[in-house]
């Protein structure tokens, strides 16, 4: 009944999220990802088995951090933003909100990292999460700039280098004393990326070496 009463409360079920996330790095890493069901996931965080379920659809989704959440704050921060503000900004910040998935708990995400670069099963799902951000990014820029091109050239960047710098961040230790680094790492990207009237200018360029390219394969 405790659990229950825990999964009334938005803080309840936060706390009961965490230790069946808790529950399934310590079991998979100590007793491998194949060998550990979701019912000792379940046994190993003091719940029920319908309770896992009520959280994750699977084992990997329980060693994920919560990526629906952090599409969520990206979308927000998109969709709110004043449509004056540089391409460039607006997806710093709101691809920032993101780290907030792993900051919070560093010593935790270092191990999920850890299981993920072991168990080809997680990496698949890390891979789909990006790509999940990178569309999702797409899709909002292309409503705000008015291009395919431009809006999937900025999205990839912007992806690319939020993963370099969270892994590279992960893969020294994950300590909060370096999460200024990490986000100063990640805002490097900001140098790639021209303003909004530069950007123009790099992907008419790229359209025109598509275009020769495509004229030279029909030759």
């Amino acid at each position: 009944m405790k659990s229950a009463r825990r999964g009334r409360s938005a803080s309840g079920r936060a706390e009961v999220r965490r230790e069946l996330v808790a529950a399934a790095v310590t079991l998979f890493t100590e007793h491998g990802y194949d060998e550990t069901t979701i019912d000792d996931v379940a046994t190993a965080a003091g719940v029920g088995r319908r309770t896992f379920f009520r959280y994750f659809r699977s084992k990997e989704d329980a060693i994920s951090p919560d990526h629906e959440a952090g599409l969520a704050r990206v979308a927000e921060v998109l969709g709110a933003a004043h449509p004056d503000e540089p391409t460039a900004s607006l997806v710093l910040r709101a691809a920032e909100t993101v780290f907030e998935l792993y900051t919070d708990d560093p010593p935790l995400s270092v191990r999920r990292f850890a299981l993920t670069h072991r168990v080809p099963a997680l990496r698949d799902r890390e891979s789909a999460g990006v790509d999940h951000y990178r569309r999702l990014f797409t899709r909002q820029l292309r409503e705000r700039i008015g291009d395919d091109l431009r809006a999937a050239v900025v999205a990839a960047s912007v992806v690319a280098a939020h993963n370099v710098a969270l892994r590279e961040w992960l893969a020294a230790g994950g300590a909060r004393a370096d999460i200024p680094a990490l986000l100063a790492r990640f805002r490097s990207v900001a140098d790639l990326l021209p303003g909004d009237q530069g950007l123009i200018a790099v992907t008419d360029r790229l359209e025109a070496a598509v275009g020769r390219l495509e004229r030279t394969a029909t030759r």
